[in-house]
């Protein structure tokens, strides 16, 4: 099966792991506990000794009010005592811790020995040590005092050991921590110190670099991707770089050495921003909201306890900040709903899974040791070291496998698109070859018919003619007749005898009316009235013309006595027929009633054609054309 090489290089990695705890406790010496005699006695056929708390003589003083001239009394000698159950655990905040450590010389020795203390995070260690006259030196030690006072540059407590006199000296120690101190005194030879100091800083180095590089290398993909997720997680690992340093005192010594006050704090912010971070990581990375709701809002409720802890370690008592029981409550959600959406088979979460797996296992015995539940050793006090290494890895196994399952999701929606692509092409071919066949069949009906078309349509062409040869004739002898018609009508109306019905059936409508106007006015040829001119077009009203020359647009009624009247044009004309046209007067009431119109509306347009026939009040009589044609008076 091909592996990628960046896969390769992260098992590979992996795979280092357990050799680096190999070389770390092979350097390290395996921090053997060392149990018997009271009193040590010097010889370099050894390099180091390691006393924990229960195989030291002390004396917890609970009213914290003894001194040293007080506990170095004789008498008072008999209250140091070896307790085999006290634990780390047992150890009390409130009290003030005084321990013995007795060391037989060795003048002729020809290494160099010191003492040192390997919890860093202890806030005061007054150590009192005998001079080569006898007299006890005091010496301040602790992370409630600036870096420079350290007799090394280590982030442990050193003390060397003068072993000029061959006689057994007492070393005392008072110990006050505001948090649970875990008092374990290692006596070396400088050389042993050396070595596993240098050692102890080389895979610190590997550690936070490794960090580094991670943080890095998703800093790049998130550039590339620009997901928040990279982002989230990039913040977890530099959280979890510097709460590591906050308790390795690797921190201490580099990035804050004058401000001993800011240990405690910077140890609960960062264990805060590393489950700030990982539960947001977490949110983002399985999608909790649409994938596993229930386990969404308990991440948001152990971010809020989380947060409720860190503030009463700011604000109550700065022992919240240990690491303690309920720290693993945001790491169990975590894994738990891990564990879920791999049951569900999300494959992203396998090596998020994994990861959380090997981080919860880290907390958990880090915890452990912290109560004292499990012997302290070396494996145990770097646990989270290991479990966040591998976890890092882990993480960003997961990361890359997220993206690979998303590229295989794209690949496989890529494949399905050209697929269903292909399937559609063939079926639009085989619909054009349809659709051409069934038009070459529908083509060849539509010419067939086309054709019977136009053999039916040069029938009917040719009785159209003939039908028109007809028509012509039917007009011919009904225009003949019609014209009888008319002339007897006309020669009626010109002798003045016409009734209303016979004048109707001669101007029925407007249309016949406009007709007889046109006839009267144009039938000889049109004339513009503006310009003169003869040319003519149609207008933009039926029964109207426009000259070709100056544009004037002139109606049928223009220039007549019907110009601009409201009334019908038929009525208009029976109006004028039988007000100057029959001798027998017919009265306003009678045409009102015969015509329904109003008496004034009849009387206004008579007044109207009286003005304008001037001749009439000599009483002459105008014939029907001249009055129909009446010219408007000039002004």
């Amino acid at each position: 099966m091909y592996t990628p090489f960046r896969l390769r290089k992260t098992i590979d990695l992996i795979k280092l792991c357990p050799l680096l705890a190999f070389l770390m406790l092979a350097e390290l010496g395996f921090s053997q506990r060392i149990s018997g005699e009271a009193t040590l006695r010097i010889d370099d056929n050894w390099n180091e000794r390691i006393y924990a708390i229960d195989q030291l003589e002390f004396y917890e003083d609970t009213s914290d009010t003894l001194d040293f001239k007080d506990i170095i009394k004789e008498p008072f000698q008999q209250h140091f005592k070896i307790n085999a159950d006290f634990s780390k655990n047992d150890f009390d905040t409130n009290h003030t811790y005084w321990v013995k450590l007795s060391i037989a010389n060795n003048p002729q020795s020809e290494k160099k020995w010191l003492l040192e203390f390997y919890d860093q995070s202890i806030d005061k260690i007054e150590a009192y040590y005998p001079d080569e006259s006898g007299a006890y030196q005091r010496k301040l030690m602790g992370d409630s005092y600036p870096f420079v006072l350290r007799l090394y540059n280590h982030k442990n407590f050193q003390l060397e050991v003068p072993n000029r006199q061959d006689r057994i000296e007492n070393f005392y120690f008072k110990i006050n921590s505001s948090q649970k101190a875990d008092i374990r005194i290692a006596v070396r030879s400088l050389n042993r110190f050396i070595h596993y100091a240098l050692s102890e800083y080389f895979l610190y180095g590997l550690f936070y670099g490794m960090i580094l590089i991670i943080a890095l290398y998703n800093f790049l993909i998130f550039l590339a991707v620009r997901e928040m997720k990279y982002i989230y997680y990039i913040l977890y690992l530099l959280s979890v770089g510097f709460y590591a340093m906050s308790l390795d005192g690797i921190g201490f010594q580099f990035f804050w050495p004058r401000f001993p006050e800011l240990n405690i704090i910077v140890n609960g912010l960062f264990s805060f921003f590393i489950a700030f971070w990982a539960v947001l990581f977490t949110i983002r990375f399985l999608n909790t909201r649409r994938r596993a709701r229930k386990f969404h809002y308990l991440l948001w409720f152990s971010l809020v306890f989380k947060a409720l802890i860190f503030s009463a370690g700011l604000f109550v008592d700065i022992s919240y900040f240990e690491i303690s029981y309920y720290d693993l409550l945001p790491f169990m959600l975590i894994f738990s709903s891990g564990i879920y959406l791999l049951l569900k088979n999300f494959q992203a979460a396998r090596f998020f899974v994994m990861a959380y797996g090997v981080l919860f296992l880290g907390v958990l015995i880090k915890v452990l040791a912290s109560y004292a539940i499990i012997p302290h050793h070396t494996v145990v006090y770097y646990s989270l070291h290991f479990a966040f290494l591998i976890e890092m890895v882990l993480l960003s196994f997961a990361l890359g496998d997220r993206i690979r399952i998303m590229k295989e999701i794209r690949d496989k929606a890529l494949k399905r698109s050209l697929a269903q692509y292909k399937d559609n092409i063939a079926l639009k071919e085989k619909v054009n070859k349809e659709l051409e066949s069934k038009v070459r069949e529908r083509t060849a009906e539509l010419q067939d018919k086309n054709h019977l078309l136009e053999q039916v349509n040069l029938q009917l062409q040719l009785k159209d003619a003939e039908i028109k040869r007809i028509n012509a004739l039917l007009d011919k002898d009904n225009w003949k007749l019609k014209s009888s018609i008319r002339d007897s009508y006309k020669a009626r109306m010109e002798q003045q005898s016409l009734s209303r019905e016979e004048f109707a059936k001669i101007f029925p409508d407007q249309s016949a009316c406009y007709r007889y106007l046109e006839e009267l006015k144009w039938g000889k040829g049109f004339a513009c009235r503006q310009c003169g001119r003869t040319r003519f077009g149609k207008g933009p009203n039926w029964f109207s013309r426009r000259c070709t020359h100056c544009g004037h647009i002139d109606s049928v009624t223009a220039g007549t006595v019907f110009h601009g009247i409201k009334i019908p044009l038929e009525k208009a004309f029976y109006i004028l027929y039988a007000s100057f046209m029959v001798q027998e007067k017919i009265t306003l009431d009678e045409l009102s009633d015969s015509l329904q119109i109003s008496r004034n509306t009849i009387w206004a347009f008579r007044k109207k054609v009286g003005q304008k026939v001037p001749s009439l009040a000599d009483g002459a009589r105008p014939g029907w054309e001249e009055l129909i044609l009446l010219q408007p008076l000039q002004a």
